[in-house]
Order: C-alpha cells, then structure tokens, then sequence
C-alpha cells in the first residue's frame, strides 16, 4: 500500500507541476509490456478515479515483427483495469536489422517507434500521448546527450508536436526506476520480454551502468543531476 501510495503520489505531483492532463483529455499510453509502461497505465487508470480533471485512457502496443513477442499479458491487464487495447501491427524490427542493418540501429527503431505510435493515438483520436520515461531516464538521457553528442539535453515533461497536434507527457519523470521495480513486484504484474537483440546491449546501459558504479562513491550522484537538470533551464525544464 506504501509503495502504490507513494508512486500515485509522485505521478500526481508530476502532472500538477507540469499541467499534463486537462478536462476531456484523451491519453494514448504506450504499453511495450516493460515494467515502466505498464506500471504507468495501472497508475494513471487509478489517478482516473480521483483526479479532479476527467479524462479517457487508451493503451497501444506496437509489434516489430521480430521474435516472439506475446501480448496476452496486456490484453488480460488491460481488460481488468478496463482499459481499451490496441495492439498496431509494425515491421520496425526487420526494417532496422534486416533491410536497413543500421549501425545506430537504436536510434533508427526509436523513430520508427514514435512514428507508428503517434499515428495510431492519432487515429484513436486521442490528443496526449503518455511515455513512460521515469527519473532514471532523464538522467541517462542528459549523460548520453552530454557524452556523445557535445550538448546539454534531455527529454521534457510536456512536448507539443505541431506537426502532429499532438502532446507528449511524461508522468514517471519524479519516480525511481527502483519504485517502479518495486510496483511490478508487488502487485504481481506479468512482464512481456523485450524480443529486441539489442536489449541490454545499448549505449544507455553502459551509462545506466556507470552511474551505478559512481553511486558507489557518491550516493547523492542521482539527486544532485536530477537536481541541476530542475535549475538548468533546459527546454521545458
């Protein structure tokens, strides 16, 4: 009940700083079958039930037509929780390593991904799209920023696709991928494998990896980023 409580709590206090979800809001969640993205649905279809603002929730699963990807898991949540489901048959997978056998073939799957997921919210008619990018993820997204590219960045809170009229929200970014773990633990929920070759492998492991080992000598190393990432001005920020 703790961990629920304290999860809700951080979710709740994100979409408040950040103004996330408005009144007649309908949010497209991307479900992967992760820990991150189911955790963020089971806790945005509670926050349904009692935030003042009423909005519509819809799941999407994206197939990438490699492996063996079973999405039972998240049809039987989905239908428990009520939540409508989704799954959008995609090709992403062997366009990346097959067809295409990029180099940056993370980046490449990355943009296919959102392509294909933004184009089904829209087709859903929904205006918000939920990513699950948690605390964790926007600290080893400035590091990677930083180290492989020269620049200050990370992903922000809210982003607005004009393009696509469409928002981006980010609901876990005050929440620990610790408490997340914690939350699937807890609550017995079924975890679909990555089919992806490249899961475990990338370079955001080797960083998720690093500030592991510098956690060993300074255990504020996570806050203090986090913290100067709040004061930096960075877009959105």
């Amino acid at each position: 009940m703790l961990i629920i409580k304290r999860l809700l709590g951080q979710i709740r206090r994100a979409i408040q700083d950040y103004d996330m979800i408005q009144d007649g809001d309908r949010v497209a969640v991307g479900v992967s079958g992760g820990k991150d993205s189911l955790t963020l649905l089971v806790a945005l279809r509670q926050l349904k039930n009692f935030l003042p603002r009423k909005f519509e929730l819809e799941a999407i699963t994206l197939t990438m037509g490699i492996g063996e990807f079973d999405t039972t898991p998240i049809k039987e949540l989905c239908e428990r929780i009520d939540v409508n489901y989704t799954v959008e048959e995609t090709l992403i997978g062997k366009i990346v390593f097959e067809a295409r056998k990029e180099k940056n073939s993370c980046s490449l799957c990355a943009n296919l991904r959102r392509g294909a997921l933004h184009n089904a919210a829209k087709r859903l008619n929904c205006n918000k799209v939920a990513l699950a990018h948690h605390r964790d993820d926007v600290i080893e997204t400035l590091l990677l920023s930083t180290f492989y590219e020269g620049r200050l960045h990370t992903f922000s809170p809210v982003t607005y696709l004009d393009r696509k009229g469409l928002y981006l929200i980010r609901p876990l970014i005050y929440t620990e991928e610790k408490l997340v773990k914690e939350f699937i633990k807890g609550n017995n929920i079924t975890v679909v494998p990555n089919p992806c070759e490249m899961d475990g492998k990338s370079k955001r492991q080797y960083i998720k990896d690093l500030l592991t080992d510098l956690k060993k000598e300074n255990r504020e190393i996570k806050n203090n980023i986090f913290g100067a990432i709040k004061r930096s001005g960075i877009d959105g920020w």
